[in-house]
């Protein structure tokens, strides 16, 4: 508990004792009327008088009609009419429910300040043989800073020296430490846990991860959804057509018995316009609604789901279709040998070759399979040649290696055989005689078709592959995975094309959402009625382009997303329906004298305790 929290507490407490004396003392003794009033509206100011002075203050600013104006009308004119008791217990109970949703509020913080928990205070970098901590925004790129066991890391970069554990909870909301080598990447907000390192900072202290996060989860309040923009609508208007009710009800009611000739009874009908008062506050729904759409935005958060704004919640949550891109997405993004065929000599002598000779290559599918033979005698090649749209030719122990594709062996007259498998081949010729391919793949995710099937059983009507690949690879993957459907060969400009074409085919109601990591997707995720960007491997512009961020790359938190929107949805949807029929029947019996202000306040304070302890329901992600 705040200080302040623990004041307003200390206040119930003894408002509390005192009213439970009054009304002890009360039933024994018969009090002079004057001393019945003195000890109440002592008990009544100690717990009320801050929404006295927050109502006056609101009169000042020409801001009337809120809670504080209600209670404190309602509240006054209950003590003007010698309701001593209940006007003091409206009080109590109200700054009770008060405090109860201050504490509800604070537990939706904390959460969300466990993960943002991230931002390091400093940068070790080592000055004549000492480290000196410095501020991270005074870090330039290509630096080298030194993080030891235990600190968090500052800034994002690549691992020069050191082997370390790192604890990723902060970003990927996984709790599995993961392993670290020279040379792998570092994001900032992660924690070192075991081994000192070194690290080359790529980007500046504010383009970091750790900022981004920051940024993101900092302006998602900013984006309101529909629901809250109607609550605050609708509290707009609706607190002063109440009061206009409750004079009504006190005055033009008994005026109107007066003129057909009947004596109303005045005390009783203003009683039953204060009681209008208290059970009309909007409490409930002003507080609740927000509320949950806060909790829900934090726990996401600390599941790994950035989510950017609370309207991106109420769109996920009517999602129909997801179309997504493949590599990154739904593969690793990381080419590996998925293997060798077609070959007349030993598979390890096969891909020995082909190392060496592409070993002066820098394309990604000659870094991969330069990956599988790592300890290769470099001396051993000469002569290497690179033709781009062919492949490389080296002389390997005296001997022609040449490996590319098929039209490097069509060149070369070697008689190939082709292959039809998913993925890139490989072709290899030792002395102009064929010897062989190796199939290049980049690997499916092991959860992608997992993720597939949980999309379908959160209700998804269609599943969309779109990717740059040839048809064989799209197809395979997408067969694999479990995708209805797939579209190959395509540009950015394709993808936009097919995106746009399903979204003019969906009904009314219902919504897409894209998922993408790379900076091509960057259109497509801005045309979406959601973009979902893979936040470990995705491209800056595809991140900022994104309306949620998935920190760990795992596809099955898509679906994880849509279900957490659709939960926040429901709860909000509940408490609506729930504080306004619950009010709407006691004003209804409030008007004609059945309900009483004790049953105003559990229209009021019960019903907002309620629908705040429903909110924080939003907060527990499964």
């Amino acid at each position: 508990m705040t200080k302040k929290q623990k004041k307003v507490l200390a206040r119930i407490i003894i408002s509390a004792a005192m009213l439970a004396v009054c009304f002890a003392v009360k039933s024994v003794f018969t009090l002079p009327a004057w001393a019945e009033f003195a000890v109440f509206l002592v008990t009544y100011l100690v717990i009320g008088y801050d929404i006295l002075i927050k109502a006056f203050k609101g009169i000042l600013n020409r801001q009337v009609f809120d809670e504080n104006f209600l209670m404190a009308v309602a509240t006054v004119g209950a003590m003007a009419l010698g309701e001593y008791m209940e006007a003091a217990a409206v009080m109590l109970f109200y700054q009770t429910g008060e405090l109860f949703q201050s504490c509800a509020v604070g537990r939706s913080r904390r959460n969300i300040s466990a993960l943002m928990d991230i931002r390091p205070d400093y940068a070790n970098i080592e000055k004549d043989s000492a480290l000196v901590r410095v501020d991270p925004d005074e870090v330039e790129v290509g630096s080298e800073i030194v993080v030891k066991p235990g600190e968090k890391i500052p800034i994002d970069g690549i691992i020069v020296s050191g082997v370390t554990t790192l604890n990723t909870a902060a970003l990927t909301g996984e709790s599995m430490p993961r392993d670290a080598f020279e040379g792998d990447e570092a994001q900032s907000g992660c924690i070192n846990m075991t081994g000192l390192i070194k690290i080359r900072t790529t980007k500046e202290f504010g383009e970091s991860t750790a900022s981004k996060i920051l940024e993101l989860v900092e302006n998602s309040s900013a984006k309101k959804s529909k629901s809250e923009n109607f609550i605050s609508k609708f509290a707009r208007y609706y607190t002063p057509a109440v009061c206009v009710s409750a004079f009504a009800l006190a005055v033009l009611v008994p005026l109107a018995m007066l003129v057909t000739g009947n004596v109303p009874e005045w005390g009783k009908w203003i009683m039953r316009a204060l009681t209008f008062l208290v059970i009309s506050c909007p409490c409930a729904l002003v507080i609740s609604i927000p509320l949950t759409f806060f909790a829900g935005i934090g726990g996401a958060g600390a599941a790994g789901i950035l989510i950017k704004g609370s309207n991106y919640i109420e769109t996920m949550a009517k999602t129909k279709y997801v179309v997504f891109d493949k590599t990154g997405t739904m593969t690793k993004g990381v080419f590996e040998v998925a293997g060798i065929h077609h070959n007349p000599i030993d598979d390890a002598k096969l891909l020995e070759y082909a190392a060496l000779a592409e070993s002066g290559s820098t394309h990604p599918i000659a870094k991969s399979i330069c990956k599988e033979c790592p300890d290769v005698d470099k001396s051993r090649v000469s002569e290497i040649r690179e033709t781009a749209g062919f492949g490389v030719s080296a002389v390997v122990d005296g001997k022609q290696v040449s490996v590319g594709n098929e039209k490097l062996m069509e060149k070369l007259g070697a008689k190939y055989k082709p292959c039809h498998s998913a993925g890139t081949v490989v072709h290899i010729a030792i002395d102009g005689e064929y010897a062989g391919h190796i199939l290049v793949a980049d690997t499916v995710k092991p959860e992608a078709a997992q993720a597939i099937d949980s999309l379908k059983k959160a209700g998804i009507k269609k599943t969309v592959m779109l990717t740059g690949d040839g048809e064989a690879t799209a197809k395979a993957v997408a067969a694999e995975i479990g995708a209805d459907e797939v579209h190959s060969s395509l540009l950015p400009d394709g993808k936009v094309k097919i995106t746009e074409e399903l979204l003019s085919s969906k009904k009314n109601g219902e919504r897409l959402v894209f998922v993408g990591d790379g900076l091509n997707d960057a259109p497509v995720l801005s045309l979406a009625d959601v973009g979902i960007a893979m936040g470990a491997l995705g491209s800056d512009a595809a991140i900022e382009a994104a309306d949620v961020v998935l920190m760990d790359d795992n596809p099955l938190k898509i679906a994880k997303a849509i279900k957490i929107a659709r939960k926040c949805m429901r709860i909000v949807y509940q408490n609506i329906v729930f504080a306004i029929g619950v009010k709407l029947i006691c004003l209804a019996l409030g008007a004609v004298g059945i309900a009483n202000m004790w049953a105003a306040i559990f229209a009021d304070v019960g019903v907002m305790v309620i629908a705040v302890l429903n909110s924080i329901r939003a907060l527990n992600v499964k």
